[in-house]
């Protein structure tokens, strides 16, 4: 195939530019006159991409405001549509915000328009008869975990895993004194870090939980020291304020740096998210914690299929770090899960290894791999309508 190819890629938030920026640099390797056209953020434009709107119009989060901004997002997705089908790209990448891409990937896939996506839904876990409109919709799903490829193949799905850009970012060895260094931390001594979570919602829930849980540590072991890194500056002016009630105790907030804070760490005491896969990966023994409002939790209990809900366990496929929910999540709970750790240190030294070998099988060069199968995609016969 000629590399003079026009390539159309959305994206909807600020992960998937990540993603787009790196997936664009990769395809110029092996397409060196591509263009690249769609919806995209800062990174991507900066690589000479051309976006039809602003990224940011497309970042919607929660239950209303989605529907409040219905309107625009169907205005936006119908532009978007008639401009590719007059001007067919050689292949459409639609790259997470599946709400939005998968419809559109629907679409263009009807006129012949090669079709991929990257990042799965959580099509595994809950609302699994997606997968079959996905199947109709795209030519090929791009994985970050094995797990969900193995999903897709079941539902003979065209799947490549390509592993997870943040194995290739985050070192495999972890320095904990040249974090604390960098931190200004004392390099002797145990530290256990909290986060909270990166949402206003999330702090409020768990953030006084987490101060709770190391003052019980504290009962423990009086010479522990506990740090907290806040996600942004909101989110530092809100624990801030938490933490007034704790100002006699050894918790240290800091702004940012929270892979520092994790590396410098023994313990990790974290909501969940995809902080507990940046905690794998710098290989630390963690204890996962969440609450939602009494409503959502009964409604997601009942859709989810999964009986985990943390990375760590969904990749090892059993519970190998502990996942404290809802009502089970006490202060003395969730102290007693950390504290473990220091009073089993064999255990916490074999999860440490476990994670190193998870690390290997996620760090694969995701975004070289995701390029070579669109590449490979982009060299087969083009489809035909029956």
């Amino acid at each position: 195939m000629s590399d003079h190819i026009h390539i159309g890629i959305v994206v909807g938030e600020a992960s998937g530019d990540i993603l787009g920026a790196a997936l664009i640099q990769e395809l110029r390797k092996r397409f060196p006159n591509a263009e690249f056209s769609g919806i995209g953020g800062p990174r991507m434009l900066a690589l000479g991409f051309h976006s039809y709107f602003p990224q940011d119009r497309l970042a919607v989060m929660g239950l209303v405001e989605p529907l409040k901004r219905l309107p625009e997002l169907l205005r936006i997705r119908k532009f978007l549509r008639e401009h590719f089908i007059k001007n067919p790209p050689a292949v459409f990448i639609g790259i997470d915000s599946p709400d939005f891409t998968i419809p559109l990937e629907a679409s263009l896939k009807e006129r012949n328009i090669k079709t991929v996506h990257y990042v799965s839904p959580s099509v595994w876990a809950w609302r699994q008869k997606r997968v079959f409109k996905i199947a109709r919709a795209v030519d090929l799903m791009l994985t970050l975990l094995p797990f969900e490829a193995k999903f897709y193949q079941e539902h003979n799905v065209p799947v490549e895993f390509v592993g997870h850009h943040l194995a290739d970012e985050i070192p495999f060895a972890v320095d904990k004194v040249a974090a604390r260094k960098i931190l200004g931390l004392p390099t002797e001594g145990r530290i256990i870090a909290l986060l909270p979570g990166s949402r206003a919602s999330e702090v409020e829930r768990m953030g006084q939980l987490f101060m709770q849980s190391a003052v019980y540590c504290l009962e423990q072991d009086p010479g522990l020291l506990f740090i907290i890194p806040a996600a942004s500056p909101d989110r530092y002016r809100q624990l801030h304020i938490e933490l007034n009630d704790y100002v006699d105790y050894p918790i240290q907030l800091i702004n940012g740096h929270s892979h520092e804070a994790m590396a410098a760490a023994d313990v990790v005491l974290l909501a969940s998210g995809t902080v507990a896969l940046e905690a794998l990966l710098l290989k630390k023994p963690m204890v996962v914690a969440y609450k939602l409002a009494p409503l959502t939790y009964k409604i997601l209990s009942w859709l989810v299929k999964s009986p985990w809900i943390s990375l760590p366990n969904l990749l090892a496929q059993k519970l190998l770090v502990p996942e404290i929910l809802q009502d089970n999540a006490t202060p003395q709970a969730l102290s007693a899960a950390v504290m473990h750790y220091f009073e089993n240190p064999d255990e916490a030294i074999a999860l440490s290894e476990t994670f190193a070998q998870m690390h290997l099988e996620l760090k694969r060069d995701a975004s070289a791999r995701a390029a070579d199968a669109i590449a490979s995609l982009l060299n087969s016969p083009t489809r035909t309508t029956n």
